[in-house]
């Protein structure tokens, strides 16, 4: 057998991304100021310059539309960030300025806003101050100006206020950007339909529309045909490496039956090739199969492939669980992997929610080397072949799930926990031990009555501000679970 390291499962596995977030900035001031006090405008043109330096700085796409002080140049800073195609725009109130400069960019760009006030230091020095250096500690004056006016617009008020080099407002303003980061990330994504519902489940059933009208994400609907197709295509020098591949990011269980090793290295080529002929950002997939046919060879060797597609960013998760795909391609916009997750049992005695799945696991976020385990049977399912086997890494973590209301409309849903170390099933399943600080029963029944499914994203990290900040973006209610 082969034992993985971290660093090869990186080297192995070229990341997906399709585009980076896009952030507006425009600073803004009072113009009738200038004349005033004519070193107030250099010192706030200077605290700009620090604030466009510190976005740069982000994994973002930073389009700086200058520094405003009247509603016309407003206006106009507006319409260059509405060309700009932004997902968030950063709004530094540098000073007091009216909001008759603010809510024009708002409405020009219909994107959401964020206001930043930062102060130059943590406080005035009061004895050295005159009228000038007061007014640039005075962006927090307009702020409930402008939050009572994008009220009366409708529109969503959000905003940072803190001072220019404190850390944790930056921390806060950064969660924003993530926030945008996994909004542009869902808006933009084409997401794959393969095969057919499991039989029965109800809670899996998604509206198709509501996916596009939500969240702005294309749905591609595929035959398992169109995988068959192009796995008939791939050659036998293909499959030999894909396995190498395999046991270069794998461990290989004894288990492993060398044909159907083979068999799922011949599906995740022919899976790659999906992908990249429907341009997809996900995949969601089930078929039930009868009688050994190829189309359930097929459904039964997808394990290897989706776990290899997950792990660089391309969800592809069994059960046509689309929800679940759109949760995990948001865990891994913010970084945090995101694993296909359900429960698999409670233990009262160490106060633990023991789950995970039999199937697509996001290998990045594995404890050690993820193993490759042969199975006679997948429960539930028709076929057989290899599974992906591992814990997640031992620490803070995140369950987060989509659910859909009675309305149609969208909910998400986040609990925050800890994956702690003990033991686990060897069934090739992705199995971790999540203590949530409560009595596992207790947390099992708040979570259920939050309207997720049973399907959920496991997410390194504690992220919950993280998808709340992502559901205001997007106009989704938030529900967080912490039983106390």
């Amino acid at each position: 057998m082969t034992h993985t390291t971290s660093n090869a499962l990186h080297a192995s596995l070229e990341p997906f991304t399709r585009r980076k977030t896009r952030v507006g900035l425009v600073s803004g001031g009072l113009g009738t100021y200038w004349p005033q006090f004519p070193d107030l405008l250099p010192q706030l043109k200077l605290s700009a310059g620090y604030i466009t330096d510190r976005f740069r700085q982000l994994d973002a796409d930073v389009v700086d539309a200058g520094f405003v002080s009247d509603a016309p140049e407003a206006l106009k800073a507006g319409e260059q960030l509405r060309v700009a195609d932004c997902d968030l725009i950063v709004i530094f109130l540098s000073t007091y300025l009216t909001s008759s400069m603010v809510l024009p960019i708002a409405q020009r760009t219909n994107t959401p806003v964020l206001l930043i006030d930062l102060q130059p230091t943590e406080a005035m020095d009061h004895a050295n101050f005159d009228t000038g250096k007061w007014l640039a500690y005075c962006g927090q004056c307009p702020v409930p100006e402008v939050a009572n006016v994008f009220r009366r617009a409708s529109i969503p008020f959000r905003s940072v206020s803190g001072h220019l080099k404190q850390e944790s407002a930056w921390v806060r303003i950064e969660r924003w950007v993530h926030a945008a980061g996994v909004s542009a990330r869902l808006k933009n994504a084409r997401h794959g339909l393969m095969g057919h519902l499991y039989p029965g489940m109800l809670d899996v059933s998604t509206d198709l529309t509501t996916v596009s009208t939500t969240f702005g994400s294309h749905i591609e609907i595929l035959e398992f045909d169109d995988l068959r197709v192009r796995v008939d295509a791939v050659t036998d020098a293909e499959v030999r490496e894909r396995m190498q591949l395999a046991r270069e990011v794998f461990t290989l269980d004894d288990s492993v039956n060398d044909d159907d090793f083979a068999w799922g290295a011949r599906v995740s080529v022919g899976l790659d090739r999906l992908i990249g002929d429907f341009d997809l950002d996900s995949l969601a997939y089930y078929h039930r199969g009868l009688g050994g046919e190829l189309h359930e060879r097929l459904g039964a060797g997808m394990i290897l492939g989706a776990s290899l597609l997950t792990a660089r960013g391309i969800p592809t998760v069994g059960e046509f669980e689309l929800r679940t795909s759109i949760a995990m391609l948001a865990s891994h916009a913010l970084g945090a992997g995101g694993s296909f997750t359900e429960i698999q049992a409670l233990n009262f005695t160490d106060n633990v929610v023991e789950m995970g799945h039999d199937g697509p696991a996001h290998l990045a976020i594995s404890a050690g080397g993820p193993l490759l385990r042969g199975l006679g049977v997948f429960h539930g399912k028709r076929g057989y072949g290899v599974s992906v086997e591992f814990d997640v890494k031992h620490g803070p973590v995140t369950v987060f799930g989509v659910g859909q209301e009675h309305d149609g409309s969208y909910v998400f849903v986040a609990s925050e926990g800890t994956v702690v170390p003990g033991p686990l099933l060897a069934i090739g399943n992705t199995t971790s031990r999540v203590d949530f600080g409560c009595d596992p029963g207790e947390w099992v029944d708040e979570w259920s009555a939050t309207g997720t499914d049973h399907h959920w994203a496991l997410a390194t990290g504690h992220r919950a501000a993280d998808f709340k900040a992502a559901a205001s973006l997007m106009g989704i209610e938030f529900r967080q679970v912490s039983v106390k």
